[in-house]
């Protein structure tokens, strides 16, 4: 059995950047720029107001309380049309911008408004207190984010505040799937017939490859003959940009997938060093990457988190390729194989001011009642074996985002 980094290593050198585009803010979630981005000009543009109230000058309120006369209102995409002079004050909104002569402002929970266009403030507000200044948050000229970096929805933000609409960026990677097998029948199959099971692989890798900021060409369940099978992979090779299957690449007799990919030739079959997911095929179609994982679903949610995933990050260019690892006590006890790393399906919460997890369910690779249960990946390295409760155990959390690099999770 090759260890998982081994592998990890030799399928990340194999791959190829993806094509260059620039795309709209709104299309972009989930790709990665391709270029540094800086800040054409101070944000805020203006100085404004944080917070609902009264632009005063802070010497005017520092006895209080006190009358001013209010001789103007701002609201927020307004302007002013007067400054602030001693004795004044103007109304201001949230997002408005600042008055000439004002120097603090004065929320307006701090105040009361009478009649006769007069305030009566009941709190100080200190020199500077609400203001936002120009440029406080980025400066003009600022790289506000680097090329490597993958947009979601705080990045998105970001880059509509710049004024960068369309961000030059990788192209999404399309990618091919299929199940494998005779066996399947469509998820909507109502009553199953003997010997049949339902697929529910291509429904957990699709979730699983939009996730991962992916498009993808659905080739459905193919059967096991060799002239279909040829046929979807020589158009799926030429067509996307990633090619992923599920079943056929065991040592079985009847595997005709890995029979076919052998005699097409640039896939290898190995055994990882690693439970769920021993059996991998990884390589190429002509120039197309191209993975064939294991049939058991299980198996297929481990295997992509990590090898595919990471790899279509790496496509698209991104710095960050791997998720978080992060400590947490045991809250079970489990034997493992002490040869491989073993990946646990467990429930992780806070409490008490620590992170506890505990084995979610079943650990065969066919039960998915337990990782529909659970939240993380409990990762028991090679050589441990058995875990036990009050154990420190390191867990990868669903859904986190990417924070290690390559050279962070394998060196070189």
């Amino acid at each position: 059995m090759i260890p998982i980094a081994d592998i990890q290593r030799d399928i990340l050198d194999g791959l190829s950047l993806l094509p260059v585009t620039r795309i709209g803010l709104r299309e972009a979630r989930g790709l990665v720029l391709a270029e540094d981005v800086a800040a054409p000009g101070d944000i805020p543009p203006f100085a404004n107001s944080a917070m609902d109230g009264f632009a005063v000058i802070a010497a005017d309120v520092a006895d209080v309380p006190v009358e001013l006369a209010v001789t103007s209102v701002i609201a927020a995409g307004g302007l002013p049309d007067g400054e602030v002079t001693p004795g004044t004050a103007i109304k201001i909104m949230t997002g408005a911008p600042m008055p000439a002569g004002a120097d603090t402002v004065v929320k307006v929970e701090d105040t009361e408004e009478l009649s006769g266009g007069r305030v009566r403030i009941v709190n100080s507000a200190p020199l500077g207190t609400a203001i936002r200044d120009a440029g406080s948050d980025v400066s003009e000229g600022t790289v506000v984010m680097r090329a490597g970096t993958r947009l979601d929805s705080p990045q998105l933000g970001l880059l509509a505040t710049v004024g960068e609409a369309w961000p030059q960026v990788r192209k999404r990677p399309v990618v091919g799937l299929f199940s494998t097998g005779d066996e399947l029948v469509p998820h909507e199959t109502a009553a199953l017939k003997p010997g049949f099971i339902r697929d529910s692989n291509r429904l957990t890798m699709r979730a699983l490859i939009e996730e991962a900021g992916g498009l993808l060409i659905d080739y459905g369940i193919v059967p096991d003959r060799e002239e279909v099978l040829r046929s979807v992979l020589g158009h799926a090779a030429h067509a996307c940009d990633l090619v992923l299957t599920s079943g056929g690449v065991s040592m079985g007799d009847f595997d005709i997938v890995k029979s076919v990919l052998i005699d097409i030739g640039g896939v290898n079959f190995v055994k990882v060093a690693m439970q769920p997911g021993k059996p991998l095929g990884f390589g190429h179609l002509g120039d197309t990457p191209f993975f064939g994982l294991p049939g058991n679903p299980v198996s297929v949610f481990v295997s992509f988190l990590q090898f595919v995933r990471p790899a279509m990050h790496a496509m698209m260019g991104a710095d960050y390729i791997y998720q978080p690892v992060v400590k947490a006590v045991m809250r079970s006890d489990r034997s493992t194989a002490k040869d491989k790393t073993v990946f646990l399906r467990g429930f992780a919460r806070q409490g008490n001011g620590e992170l506890t997890v505990e084995i979610s369910g079943g650990q065969q690779s066919h039960m998915m009642m337990a990782l529909s249960d659970a939240n993380c990946l409990i990762s028991v390295p090679v050589g441990v074996g058995d875990v036990q409760q009050g154990d420190e155990v390191e867990v990868i959390m669903f859904g986190s985002r990417e924070t290690r690099t390559r050279k962070e999770v394998l060196g070189g």
